[in-house]
């Protein structure tokens, strides 16, 4: 009898046994974290204790009223396997998708089904191709394999180049990731561009796009590229709930993609890696209109002290539609971050370009007043 493994365990086992390389506990942790700079390296992973959390993109006025009944009410089926709710939570998605359920996979969150496609084209070598800085699981996991990270920098306005990406693309990549609107830098690009560069890289190698942060998008901009997989094109687009609806320590997402690219990155995964409070937070969280629309409009309220801060200060930035602005670093990483820490405020430091950068999440109104006020006291 075949024996299952754990996605953890199998990733501890199989690559350490393919690859050749000594993997510790606090290694895979790493590798399922954010990707983490030089100068956060003693910060990671403290203890929060009350610090005002911007280093995480969290969505502070979440989950919502929904959310928090169906959990309640979910409760007396804990004792129960999701077998049923999670095959019903496929039928949901798909119907919202407009695609059979076939073409729906769900994880513990999106980056959950990064770690997955990282195995699955990660363990065919060849090249792993994306944007940088972008937000790194997927290419992190296919590293540690055989397969090799290309990196093509953002334009000027920290905007993914998706002209110099299609220049990029060689006989040997197995995959290009792609992400709009991207993190760490909140920019987005003409949905339209992204189909063309889908349209037309797809039919050499399979496009990978991450749309996280998608719902912050006022509803007219919302153009995801499942309209390419409704035709059968190899294109994957992932979506998480961790975002805009506020479920990120519930750990839920899913990915759509024709059932052949499902298959091949489904294998990767656990068998029932949700639990029945995550399948019924998300399910009663879809078509919330009102609280999303919440969302988007304290978020921009908030992101706007930020940014008016930067302007004022001549800050050159990404011009963010997300919950997070990215700009230089007026001082090096270290001292900021724990300056910054003793003031009570937790944030990102990026390495791009041999520079610093800040990525500074978007909290309440009232904290982003507190963290311009303290950022100014630092910096000036």
């Amino acid at each position: 009898m075949e024996t299952k493994f754990s996605r953890r365990d199998w990733f501890k086992s199989t690559v350490a046994l393919s690859a050749g390389v000594a993997f510790s506990t606090s290694m895979i942790d790493r590798l399922m974290a954010a990707p983490m700079s030089a100068a956060e390296k003693d910060f990671y992973l403290k203890v929060y204790n009350g610090k005002v959390r911007l280093n995480a993109n969290e969505n502070p006025y979440g989950p919502s009223e929904k959310a928090k009944k169906a959990i309640i009410d979910i409760l007396s089926e804990a004792n129960r396997y999701p077998f049923a709710t999670v095959d019903e939570m496929k039928s949901v998605l798909a119907a919202k998708e407009g695609v059979s359920k076939e073409y729906i996979h769900l994880g513990a969150g999106s980056g959950d089904l990064l770690c997955q496609s990282g195995a699955a084209f990660g363990v065919e070598g060849g090249r792993i191709l994306s944007c940088y800085p972008t937000f790194t699981l997927l290419m992190n996991y296919a590293q540690v394999f055989n397969a090799t990270w290309d990196k093509v920098n953002l334009t000027e306005k920290l905007e993914y180049d998706y002209d110099a990406l299609a220049s990029a693309v060689k006989g040997d990549t197995k995959l290009v990731f792609i992400c709009n609107p991207n993190n760490p830098t909140g920019t987005l690009v003409d949905p339209q561009k992204v189909k063309a560069f889908c349209e037309d890289v797809s039919k050499k190698v399979p496009v990978y796009s991450d749309e996280a942060y998608l719902e912050f998008l006022e509803p007219g901009q919302q153009i995801s590229m499942v309209e390419l997989v409704k035709k059968d094109m190899n294109v994957v687009v992932s979506r998480t709930f961790s975002k805009v609806y506020g479920l990120a320590g519930m750990r839920i997402g899913y990915i759509v993609a024709k059932p052949d690219l499902i298959n091949k990155i489904s294998k990767y995964g656990g068998d029932f890696p949700m639990s029945q409070t995550a399948i019924a937070a998300a399910q009663a969280s879809l078509g919330d209109e009102t609280f999303m629309a919440m969302v988007r409009s304290k978020n921009a309220v908030a992101r706007k002290v930020m940014t008016d801060y930067l302007d004022q200060h001549k800050f050159m930035y990404g011009k963010s539609l997300t919950n997070f602005v990215f700009f230089p670093a007026p001082k090096d990483g270290k001292t900021i971050l724990k300056k910054m820490e003793e003031a009570g405020y937790l944030m990102r430091i990026w390495d791009y370009q041999q520079k610093e950068w800040c990525r500074v999440s978007i909290g309440t109104e009232d904290e982003m007043k507190g963290f311009v006020k303290a950022f100014g006291d630092l910096v000036s």
